[in-house]
């Protein structure tokens, strides 16, 4: 047996592993832990870091061996959680060496698929994230300034300087108010007002420009989804790119398990389906499979009348929906393909029931 298999085995979840680890290091920091208690805390430490020894050791296997890609920012974590750790065992002689066990905070984020979208968020909204940046820094000195001028005489000890106003200033725009410096003028506390509603603009302009990042991000990658899952049905392949677009927008995805039922008979028949991948099991007294490139449910559709068959999966199924107003946008679209789902269902008709 090679040593990538045993690796792959015994190289646990990587949270699974960060949880415990980092509660331990919480726990050291406690005063009046026994001595006991410390030393089965240090050996969970060292037990964790054993498996980040072995998790590195496969993830350089791998690239070694051309087995990933783009591993380099799973191997750069995977040595820090290793290296750091045993750096600051054998080289800092104090009690707080554990703290550097921190390092293992990194570790459930190694496979995350988040902080790629992220970045390309950030990289398609940076014009609209320094613009508000920018902003924020304008108001922020703007509003110290001010506040120095209404309350230097006041509150010297607080306001005494452009800097010490800018913390009051700081606290104020993100509403936070800490409270350990107010302004005590009249016109120091309109001030205040003005710029706490002010603050509760612009961070809500960083939200929104987010939240509209992620959904064009999340959008875009589910479009090239589905325009491959779409592309796959061999129905569709005849058709021009606008029609495709179209079709792309109106269908849904649906995963289901293998044994799940799909639609049932005597069920409102309010969508069909278009099979992608896997197999689906039509309940007939003559059972059908029917595979990749298949569809069903277009009679209910047709005709109105409630489903006729169940549909259960046979495999796990990778199903395309469409429902019934998007049905009709499709047949007055594209008539060859409407032409195609009637012929079918009529044969279907005249052969046996279907769903």
């Amino acid at each position: 047996m090679s040593v990538l298999p045993f690796l792959r085995i015994y190289a646990p979840p990587n949270a699974v592993l960060a949880a415990p680890g980092l509660l331990a290091v919480a726990a050291l920091t406690i005063p009046d832990m026994s001595e006991r208690s410390r030393l089965a805390l240090v050996a969970l430490l060292a037990v964790i870091w054993g498996a980040y020894l072995l998790q590195m050791a496969a993830t350089l296997l791998k690239r070694r061996t051309g087995d990933a890609r783009n591993r380099t920012p799973a191997i750069a974590i995977d040595v820090l959680a290793v290296l750091v750790p045993l750096a600051a065992f054998l080289l800092v002689r104090t009690p707080d060496w554990s703290l550097y066990c921190a390092v293992w905070l990194l570790k459930p984020l190694r496979d995350s698929t988040f902080f790629p979208v992220l970045g390309r968020v950030l990289a398609n909204e940076a014009r609209n994230l320094i613009g508000v940046t920018t902003l924020f820094g304008v108001v922020l000195f703007a509003v110290a300034l001010a506040g120095y001028i209404i309350e230097r005489g006041i509150q010297p000890e607080k306001f005494g300087s452009i800097p010490q106003a800018m913390w009051w200033a700081v606290v104020t725009l993100s509403t936070t108010g800490y409270g350990d410096a107010i302004p005590e003028s009249f016109a120091g506390r309109v001030l205040s007002g003005a710029v706490m509603m002010s603050g509760i603009g612009i961070f809500a302009l960083w939200a929104g420009i987010l939240a509209t990042g992620f959904y064009q991000e999340v959008r875009r990658g589910d479009f090239v989804r589905n325009w491959q899952l779409v592309a796959a049905v061999p129905l569709f392949q005849k058709l021009g790119p606008a029609v495709l677009v179209e079709i792309v927008r109106a269908l849904r995805p649906r995963t289901v398990p293998a044994g799940a039922v799909i639609c049932r008979s005597g069920e409102p028949g309010d969508q069909m389906f278009f099979v992608v991948e896997g197999r689906v099991s039509v309940a007939t007294p003559n059972p059908v499979e029917l595979g990749p490139g298949a569809f069903f449910g277009e009679m209910a559709l047709i005709s109105g009348e409630p489903r006729m068959a169940t549909v259960s999966a046979a495999t796990a199924v990778s199903l395309l929906s469409l429902h019934s107003a998007d049905f009709q946008m499709l047949c007055s679209s594209s008539p060859e393909i409407a032409e195609i789902i009637r012929k079918t269902a009529l044969e279907r008709r005249g052969a046996a029931p279907t769903a």
